[in-house]
């Protein structure tokens, strides 16, 4: 690919990389706010995509957002939703960055499949990790705060993708950054997590 081409594929890659990244955070509130502003016309949806604003969509997507808010404010219930949406959150975010080219481009739908997978497990085990760290406190407080900001993140993220999608992928490399410097931590929680799912098994 050219120069030109990844410079013209921009919003594309942005969009793709923003749903990936938001599916590993909050999977349903992407699904509704996606949906819902192509309902609403403030945006074009890719063809592959725009099932999302049909009402069946957009009343299913809804639903499960309102759940897995109450869900992710209770310490302990988030990191089982966590757990439970590990075999949910990566494959779909996956299959939301690939449907941002569908069969338009099968080069560039496989790889923004691939790293869209990609992108998704990283800020699922992310998250994950982060919150069953956090929930190593016996205080509530930080895990709202946790919860909160992943609310506000995502349709901030969406937005800037679409607003000014050169300037969401300089933010992405930034999250991945923040990541792997809470690497220790993430680690420390995930191996609690696992440790929990197996006593509950």
């Amino acid at each position: 690919m050219t120069t030109e081409n990844l410079i013209n594929h921009i919003p594309d890659l942005a969009l793709a990389a923003a749903l990936a990244w938001g599916s590993g955070l909050r999977l349903y509130l992407v699904l509704f706010l996606l949906g819902m502003a192509g309902y609403l016309g403030w945006v074009p949806l890719p063809s592959h995509l725009s099932g999302l604003a049909h009402p069946a969509a957009l009343g299913a997507s809804g639903l499960m957002s309102l759940i897995e808010f109450g869900a992710d404010k209770l310490p302990w219930l988030d990191s089982l939703w966590d757990t439970v949406h590990t075999f949910i959150r990566i494959p779909a975010g996956a299959a939301l960055a690939a449907g941002v080219f569908g069969a338009s481009d099968t080069t560039m739908a496989a790889a923004a499949a691939i790293l869209g997978g990609g992108i998704a497990a990283g800020t699922h085990f992310t998250k994950a990790g982060g919150r069953a760290a956090l929930n190593a406190s016996p205080e509530p407080v930080s895990n709202w705060l946790a919860s909160f900001s992943e609310d506000l993140m995502v349709p901030s993220g969406l937005w800037l993708a679409f607003a000014h999608p050169a300037v969401f992928l300089v933010a992405l490399v930034l999250f991945a950054l923040v990541a792997v410097f809470l690497l220790r931590a993430i680690l420390r929680g995930l191996s609690a997590l696992l440790r929990r799912t197996r006593v509950a098994v």
